[in-house]
Order: C-alpha cells, then sequence, then structure tokens
C-alpha cells in the first residue's frame, strides 16, 4: 500500500527535479551558459519558480486530502453498517469506530471484535488503500501537468524572480495567518468548554472554593464523590512547586550566568555553556524517575533523621527537580542580556576606579536587570506549565497546604488526570479540565506578556 509519507516524498522529488528542469530551460531559452545575462533573472529563480508552481499545488492537494480522508473513509463504513449498529446512540457509535480503525490499523480494541467488526474494519482498511492510490495518481498527474505548462512559459522576459519572491511573500504571510488562527481556535475551544462547566459550576465557588474533588456522584448512595470544584488547592501546589523551582533556579542560574560571562575564560565558557543547556534537552520523564527515586527517598529518610514527618511524594521534591530543570532557561538567558550590556559602561567603571566585583553589582546587573527579570518570568511560565515531574515526584492530591513536606498537585497534573481515556464532554468533571486549562492559560499569558515588555524594553534601550 503506498503510504501518505511515500507520496509526500514522491512530490518532493518531482520538485527537486522541476527545479533542474527549469534551471536547464532557462539556459537554453537564453543560448547556452554564456547569454545568461540576456535573462530577466538568474537561472536559480527560473528553476526555483518551475520547482514551487510544481510543488505547490501538489501539496495543498495532500494537504486537503488528509484532513478529509479518514472523516469520508469513516461515513462510507459507518453507511455500510447493519441497521440495528447505525441506530445506536452517538457515544456508542464512536466507540464502534474506534475499534474499527484500531482494528484496522492492527492496534488493540476495546472487546472481542465481531464479524460484523472484521468485515468493517477490511473494508476500512481497503478503502484506505484506495484513498492513498487515488492521492498519489492525482498529486502525481497534478505535479508533472504543472511542471509541462510552467517550462513552456519560461523565456528571456519572464519575470522568475518577481514570482519566486511573490510566492515566498504568500507563504510566509499564510504561515502567519494559519499560526494565529490555530492559536484563536484553541482559545476559542477551550473557552467555549469552560462556560459549558461554569454553567454547572458557579464562577465564585471555582475562584475561591477551598476542596477540589471532581468526582461526581452517579448514585445517591455513592462514597467518595463529592463534586467539589475549588481551584485554590490546585492553584495553591502549583505555586508552591514553582517556587521552590525558581528559589533553586534563580541564585544558581544568575550566578552561572556571571561567572561566564564575567569570570570565565573563553576556553571554559565554550565547554561549560553548552554542557548547562543539556539540561533543557533532557525529557522531563526521565527527571521523574530522578525525583521519584532518588530525590524523593532521599528527602524522605532525612526528614525521619531529623524527627520530621515527609510525604513519600512531596512538593520539595519535585520543586527541586523542576528547579533544576529550568536552570538553562534562566542561565542562558541572563548570560546573554549580561554580554548585551555595552562594554563602555564596564570601562567606564573601572576608569572611576571600581573594582570587577563593584562594577558588576552596581553597572552590569542592573543594566541586564530588565533582561534578567525577563528571563526569570519565562522560566516561571517553564515551571508552571510542567507535568510529568509533578505527577511522579509530588502526587495527584489536592491539599491545600504550605507544608513542601506534603503531597500537592498542579493545575497540568489535574488537566491530564481529568481527560485520561476515551471521555465524553457533558459532565463537570470532564469539562473542569477546560476551566483549569482556560485559567492556566490567562495566568501563562500574562507573564509572556510582562516578560517580552520587559526584554523589548531592554532591547530598545541598547540597539
Amino acid at each position: 500500500m503506498i503510504s501518505p509519507t511515500t507520496v509526500l516524498f514522491i512530490l518532493l522529488l518531482l520538485a527537486g527535479t522541476a527545479y533542474y528542469i527549469g534551471l536547464r530551460r532557462s539556459v537554453a531559452v537564453a543560448g547556452g551558459p554564456e547569454h545568461v545575462r540576456k535573462l530577466h533573472s538568474r537561472p536559480p529563480y527560473y528553476g526555483a519558480m518551475t520547482a514551487l508552481w510544481c510543488g505547490i499545488p501538489a501539496l495543498v492537494i495532500f494537504a486537503f486530502w488528509q484532513a478529509f480522508e479518514a472523516d469520508i473513509i469513516t461515513n462510507l463504513v459507518v453507511a455500510g453498517l447493519p441497521d440495528e449498529i447505525r441506530n445506536l446512540p452517538a457515544d456508542q457509535i464512536n466507540l464502534i469506530v474506534n475499534d474499527i480503525r484500531n482494528l484496522a490499523a492492527g492496534n488493540i480494541v476495546s472487546s472481542q471484535a465481531t464479524q460484523v467488526i472484521q468485515e468493517a474494519a477490511s473494508h476500512y482498511s481497503r478503502l484506505q488503500q484506495t484513498s492513498h492510490t487515488a492521492l498519489a495518481v492525482v498529486a502525481v498527474c497534478v505535479c508533472i501537468l504543472v511542471l509541462v505548462l510552467v517550462q513552456y512559459k519560461i523565456s528571456k522576459t519572464t519575470r522568475a524572480r518577481n514570482q519566486v519572491e511573490r510566492i515566498i511573500f504568500w507563504l510566509l504571510v499564510s504561515c502567519s495567518i494559519i499560526a494565529i488562527f490555530t492559536t484563536i481556535g484553541i482559545v476559542l475551544s477551550v473557552l467555549y468548554e469552560a462556560i459549558r462547566f461554569f454553567k454547572a459550576v458557579p464562577v465564585a465557588e471555582f475562584l475561591f472554593g477551598l476542596k477540589w474533588s471532581p468526582q461526581i456522584a452517579i448514585r445517591s448512595d455513592q462514597v467518595g464523590a463529592s463534586g467539589a470544584f475549588g481551584a485554590v488547592p490546585v492553584f495553591t501546589g502549583t505555586l508552591l512547586i514553582s517556587a521552590i523551582a525558581m528559589a533553586v533556579a534563580t541564585p544558581i542560574g544568575l550566578m552561572s550566568a556571571i561567572y561566564m560571562s564575567e569570570y570565565a575564560n573563553k576556553t571554559f565558557r565554550a565547554v561549560a555553556k553548552p554542557l548547562m543547556e543539556i539540561l533543557a534537552g533532557i525529557p522531563t520523564v526521565v527527571y521523574g524517575f530522578f525525583a521519584a527515586l532518588v530525590v524523593a527517598p532521599l528527602i524522605r529518610d532525612a526528614g525521619q533523621w531529623i524527627g520530621l514527618d515527609v510525604s513519600s511524594e512531596s512538593a520539595l521534591a519535585a520543586g527541586l527537580v523542576m528547579g533544576i530543570m529550568i536552570i538553562p532557561f534562566v542561565s542562558s538567558l541572563s548570560d546573554d542580556m549580561i554580554n548585551a550590556v555595552p562594554q563602555e559602561l564596564r570601562d567606564g567603571a573601572y576608569g572611576l576606579g571600581a573594582t570587577k566585583s563593584e562594577t558588576i553589582k552596581q553597572v552590569v546587573l542592573p543594566a541586564a536587570l530588565p533582561g534578567i527579570v525577563g528571563s526569570v518570568l519565562l522560566a516561571i511560565s517553564r515551571a508552571i506549565g510542567e507535568t510529568m515531574i509533578v505527577v511522579m515526584a509530588a502526587g495527584l492530591t489536592a491539599n491545600l497546604t504550605l507544608n513542601p513536606l506534603k503531597t500537592v498537585t498542579t493545575v497540568t497534573v489535574q488537566i491530564v488526570t481529568l481527560l485520561v481515556g476515551d471521555q465524553e464532554f457533558d459532565s463537570p468533571k470532564t469539562l473542569a479540565a477546560f476551566a483549569l486549562g482556560l485559567l492556566l492559560f490567562l495566568v501563562t499569558l500574562c507573564l509572556n506578556i510582562i516578560a517580552l515588555v520587559v526584554v523589548r524594553k531592554y532591547r530598545e534601550q541598547y540597539e
């Protein structure tokens, strides 16, 4: 079966071939390499023009085909199911469709597949194979057709450079529009579900409630399903862990930035800075294992040795490891800000008799302070959004406490917990995740705006 990846590779190969054909065609139209000055544009522009006109229509068809293929195939498969299945409620049909897709892909299904489901999965696979073959034929034919048309239109007066620049301009505009509308779509989708949640739970209860237990009772005699949606414990845990993380990352990151920018020689800096930035590339699940298997037991044993009651999962363990993780954010950005301070300020301080440490404390750091504040705010946003370390080291219980030795949870952990598995967005329990997401989005947005404003002010001052 021809896969979409193979089709995409073929299209890219044809676009590369079109570049070479357009390049050779322009040279031939000019009368040879020695006469290329007669062309309006340089030969590479003709090759780029041919490649763009050849590849873009085919890639657009490929993108739209992939966007609507699954829905069309699903509708065709569902239409072929027996009436007793097609008349089931929508949620049950969705589960059946998921089983059909999983069975067609060779994955695990939720239940024993019946003969009807197996036949539907085979039908789904055949339709998918037919669709992929048709996509390959249509995209390749369009690509070749456009290639033939464009190369015959190449002449000495063809404004290839203008066309290439215009196409690139509109591609950049399209990418910007896609990014903007994607952001708007995400915000609106979260906002819509959050409004549904606030219709069931008052906003005041959510913002100021002191208990978080989003389990909804199915029966009147069910135990442990209070349905309390007070977000204060969740955000308290988020702020507690973030505060511990920043208490670790800020001084270490700032001091290391000062040393590397003001004291370290070039050889040490060339080695130390990349090594420190490796911390930012380590997967968070590795940090989570380190926190759960090393840091948390050490804290618990140390607490028991001095007579403190320390939970097996604590905010302190998660905060310490998270602080180690975000050290590169503070260090690297602060280092860039310190290095951006004009050397004339340092020379002026030295000329007035200031020592190196006095120059750093009274001249360099005040001048770099806006940039340093911006780096710290960006690091705070990173800490607030962390999930894996908290899940593995701090637990899932929403306790309203400021004791770092107790188990707490964060907003992102609760969002993941509420949306695990197949969920129907028709209960306050599930919709609470969107309300938490909306509030977290507003908090991180404000922090990022503050950071960008501070950094922009600093750049305007010294550029």
